[in-house]
């Protein structure tokens, strides 16, 4: 039977952020710890599964670290509309006093989340140690002309996802296009089940479209303070910069300890999976040295 067949056994464990709303996280490494507290929030369409790999080999490091899903995306209940960085930090906010984590934070964003790091740091700037970018989106990336044409674009496809999830196009697709990231096999079987669920994708598509917003949040939070060691994760090996690139490494040269690391061979997904998580890992080591120092 497929994996994207039967939904798999959940990793985790579900706690209340509201009256009958629940949702799913993922805690890993030792039960106590002196040490910051790594939170992993996950790119559009992603959840806690993306970030198994890395919570892997952060274990291995002796470092504790948390994933979730947001409200409607893997086993989390749906939230009220709009799902932009508003909603889903203080979702997440919600979850951590929930379960009684007060921080510190080393807070790693990929992808989309860039712009909910940024909301989350600029409330919760006494809690945070430290921030890792993962192939990010910035809200300046919105001045860029080619930004708002990647938004409308990427858009339409989400919504072109949650339409075929709706009636069952991506079933079959599963197993093959499910996980692009190279993920163990537990979060590989939810990656794939995500993947055709009509629930998972309406909601990630809900966040897409809030997009703008999410900028405008994230640019009022201000930018990140620049006594926070922070890391930017690339793909590709820096030697042909993309005319993104200084969008994205900006927050990394403005603040006082600042790192920008190229994964040679990664794309977009694969920077989180098996092969290539443990540069993701290193850049987290690096920032809680720098701000340990």
């Amino acid at each position: 039977m497929s994996a994207a067949a039967e939904t798999p056994v959940m990793r985790g464990r579900t706690a209340e952020v509201a009256p009958g709303r629940s949702l799913r996280y993922v805690s890993a490494g030792p039960a106590a710890s002196s040490r910051p507290l790594v939170l992993l929030e996950a790119g559009s369409f992603g959840f806690s599964g993306d970030w198994a790999a890395v919570q892997e080999r952060l274990t291995a490091a002796g470092l504790r670290s948390l994933a979730y899903d947001r409200a409607g995306l893997g086993y989390s209940d749906p939230g009220a509309a709009p799902r932009d960085s508003n909603a889903i930090v203080s979702d997440l906010e919600a979850l951590l006093t929930a379960i009684d984590e007060p921080g510190p934070y080393l807070v790693v964003g990929h992808s989309m989340a860039g712009l909910h790091v940024r909301l989350f740091a600029g409330r919760n700037a006494g809690k945070v140690a430290g921030v890792v970018l993962v192939d990010a989106v910035t809200p300046e990336m919105m001045d860029h002309p080619l930004g708002a044409m990647f938004v409308s674009q990427f858009t339409a496809l989400s919504h072109l996802a949650a339409w075929g999830a709706s009636i069952g196009l991506q079933r079959p697709l599963a197993d093959t296009f499910g996980d692009g990231i190279g993920l163990p096999m537990l979060a590989k079987a939810e990656k794939q089940v995500a993947f055709a669920s009509p629930v998972h994708n309406h909601w990630a598509a809900a966040e897409v479209d809030a997009w703008h917003d999410d900028c405008a949040e994230a640019r009022a939070a201000g930018p990140f303070d620049p006594a926070w060691p922070l890391a930017v994760i690339l793909t590709g090996d820096g030697r042909k910069p993309q005319a993104r690139d200084p969008l994205q490494t900006a927050p990394a040269d403005a603040a006082g300890q600042g790192f920008v690391i190229h994964v040679p061979g990664a794309n977009h997904a694969s920077l989180l999976g098996e092969r290539f998580g443990g540069h993701i890992v290193q850049a987290i080591l690096a920032v809680e040295a720098a701000a340990k120092a």
